[in-house]
């Protein structure tokens, strides 16, 4: 017997094995190329043929694309055979075999875990080195010293929110109501927050905040729990569109958590204030609360002040500044509570490319010291990526965020229910995955999607202003400006300019007074690009920007796998009253709309509030009117528009664009792309319902 079990089997060489999975493998990395490829190739294509101006870094953005691919590709495949199946399992065995406040205890946890998994959480901590302090304190804070209690608020919101879905499925409530109620209270609250001079601008990342939780970790576990439990309510019969609406709830709760946040710190902040009076000796004491230490804020103003600033926070006293910074560049721990754990490259950064004159004198001693220091800075590469420091601290990340919440899954599964975990090799396996995926895409989104968003953005402007391209600065060694010639228009006005020579041939050069450095005999030259159609062509450039935007938003959205999954599901359950493609398209062209539209805002600074109560206004009469199925999946629509694609680009363009335009902050694109779509979907389900009751009523002609 024995002996024919063992010739039974079928032994295969690695090779095989691996001819056998090629086309899994294969067909879950096209799944990722096609939504990422179609967005990166309309950014790329619009900053080189429409702005004309080449894509820096593109190796290194290329690699990072590459990545974001990679990445994806193991941790769906992680999320499906590991983070899933476990949500799923608790799903349908936790209302059998726990009591309520069971129930709704590891609701809280699952929502406030899945949060801190999600991979576009940790981009909102990036962006906090776009917000100058003295513009918005409050804002500045929470992005910087507190950014690990934004974090906190948000997954906050996300449990609360869970907790409310749960009792919805386990009380068949309607989620009507909940609308109501949260929809005018979160607009009535950002109202009064644009009345205070440090809330208004918190408001864009509270309600940015409430897309970025919706993503490809929270929705399948949260849907997964919220069915599971449906079924069991409706005692293992179809639950319809109960496993829906939860998602709409993990959007909304953020947003007023985050704004609680604010208000709770609100006194605790100075108000907004000129750069020379945040940065004076009467307003030290509470201006350095918004910094981990003093030292820490003294490396703020070197690296982000201007010279006028720098020498205000010196008490206006330059020998006190000039001495502070040579004293700073002999002591290696005073360097490194200023400048931080890469104090080192950090300081040679900033003195050799950042500091005055006078202050690059100071710490080198003279002009041939000065080029000798830059010299051997740049041939160290000491500007390049630090790819183990890079790959250490998301693979860090990446290990925090998953594994404790699988570690709570599996507590739960032992300690409450009692169950065995099953195809424990699968469920390992999926989480290993889970963990390799979500390490590998932070890191294409750090080399990647981030800095192909912020290029882009910052490049936007060109369409319709002249701006800097300060990435392709030409730095000329050993200048004299003694070859600095004049130029004059057919206007009569006066240019200087310069001839460099390079690759057997001379370029003319604009000459900037201000871009010489006596100290170290170097002059920056930084090109500049646009407006797109001349001087008197600024609207002709928005509008330029607003179709780029719409067309964005509207490709990206179409790339998401999520809504072809959300467009499946709904077909079905309308019994193909409501095609899956129609439902993309209202979706996608909501998403588009929002996307223009939040743009808008960042380019005329308009306040939030006004872009975001008249459709939400509307919404609360349309919800009234549409069914509760349509309610459920309208509002949840929003939910697959921020994926882990758009949520980092949409961002990183919004900041960007915000840098160029001088506003305070770039917040709101992905709370105009999440409230559009909700409006967009109701709208083609009234029409849907319409046609449908105009077939009914036809058939019921017919047959009398």
């Amino acid at each position: 017997m024995s002996d024919s079990k063992a010739s039974s089997k079928v032994h295969l060489t690695f090779k095989q094995n691996l001819d056998m999975i090629k086309p899994y493998v294969k067909k879950r990395i096209l799944e990722q190329i096609k939504s990422v490829w179609l967005i990166v190739l309309y950014l790329i294509v619009f900053q080189t043929l429409i702005l004309g101006i080449p894509i820096s870094e593109a190796s290194i953005i290329s690699v990072g694309i590459i990545l974001v691919v990679a990445g994806l590709t193991f941790f769906m495949e992680g999320l499906v055979l590991g983070l899933m199946p476990l949500g799923e399992i608790i799903g349908v065995k936790l209302p059998q075999k726990s009591k309520l406040p069971v129930i709704l205890t590891f609701s809280f946890i699952l929502g406030m875990g899945a949060t801190f998994a999600e991979p576009a959480v940790g981009i909102l901590q990036v962006a906090g080195s776009s917000v100058k302090a003295w513009d918005a304190p409050l804002l500045f804070l929470l992005l910087n010293k507190y950014s690990n209690y934004l974090v906190y608020s948000v997954g906050i919101g996300v449990g609360i929110a869970v907790v409310f879905g749960m009792l919805r499925f386990l009380y068949g409530w309607s989620l009507k109501p909940f609308l109501y109620i949260m929809i005018p209270g979160l607009l009535a609250i950002s109202a009064l927050a644009a009345l205070d001079p440090n809330l208004i601008y918190l408001t864009g990342l509270a309600w940015d905040c409430g897309g970025v939780t919706t993503g490809p970790v929270t929705v399948p576990l949260v849907l997964a729990l919220g069915i599971g439990i449906s079924r069991i309510v409706n005692k293992g019969g179809d639950s319809g569109s109960g496993g829906f609406g939860v998602v709409t709830l993990a959007s909304a709760f953020p947003i007023l958590t985050v704004m609680i946040l604010g208000a709770f710190f609100l006194f605790s902040v100075p108000k907004p204030m000129a750069e020379a009076d945040f940065l004076s000796s009467q307003n030290r004491a509470a201006t350095v609360y918004l910094f981990s230490s003093p030292e820490n804020m003294t490396g703020y103003v070197l690296q982000n002040a201007s010279k006028n600033g720098q020498l205000t926070y010196f008490n206006g006293d330059p020998a006190l500044m000039l001495s502070s910074i040579r004293q700073l560049a002999q002591d290696n721990q005073l360097k490194k509570a200023v400048f931080g754990e890469k104090a080192e490259a950090a300081f040679s950064n900033w003195a050799l490319f950042k500091a005055t004159d006078e202050q690059k004198l100071a710490i080198f001693g003279n002009a041939e010291a000065i080029s000798k220091e830059t010299d051997r800075y740049l041939a160290s590469g000491a500007k390049g990526v630090d790819a183990w420091e890079l790959t250490v601290r998301n693979s860090v990340a990446a290990v925090q965020a998953i594994v404790p919440l699988c570690v709570f899954f599996f507590l739960v599964l032992w300690l409450i229910l009692r169950e065995r975990i099953p195809r424990k090799d699968e469920l390992l396996l999926g989480i290993a995955f889970a963990v390799i995926g979500m390490g590998i895409f932070s890191v294409g989104i750090e080399l990647g999607l981030s800095k192909l968003g912020g290029q882009v953005g910052e490049k936007l402007p060109a369409a319709f202003k002249s701006i800097e391209l300060a990435d392709q600065k030409t730095v000329v060694r050993n200048f004299d400006p003694a070859v600095v010639q004049t130029a004059i228009s057919d206007q009569g006005v006066r240019e200087q300019f310069f001839y460099l020579s390079g690759d057997n041939r001379y370029t003319a050069l604009t000459y900037n007074p201000a871009g010489f450095d006596q100290a170290s005999r170097q002059y920056s030259y930084v090109p500049k690009k646009g407006p797109l159609f001349g001087a008197t062509g600024g609207m002709l450039g928005i509008l330029v920007v607003l179709i780029f935007a719409f067309i964005m938003g509207y490709g990206a959205t179409l790339a998401e796998p999520a809504l072809n999954a959300l467009g499946l599901t709904v077909e079905e359950l309308t019994v193909g009253t409501f095609k899956k493609s129609l439902l993309m398209q209202a979706v996608a062209i909501g998403v588009g709309l929002g996307i223009g539209l939040g743009v808008a805002k960042i380019i005329w600074g308009i306040p939030l509030i006004w872009l975001l109560a008249p459709p939400y206004v509307l919404l609360m009469f349309i919800t009234k009117t549409c069914t509760e199925e349509f309610v459920n999946i309208g509002w949840d629509s929003a939910g697959v528009t921020t994926g882990p694609i758009t949520v980092p680009l949409v961002l990183a363009m919004g900041l960007g664009i915000g840098g160029q335009v001088g506003v305070v902050e770039g917040f709101g694109i992905l709370a105009m792309a999440s409230v559009y779509p909700i409006l967009s979907v109701l709208l083609v389900s009234l029409w849907v319902n319409r046609k449908q009751k105009s077939a009914l009523q036809e058939a019921a002609a017919e047959i009398a």
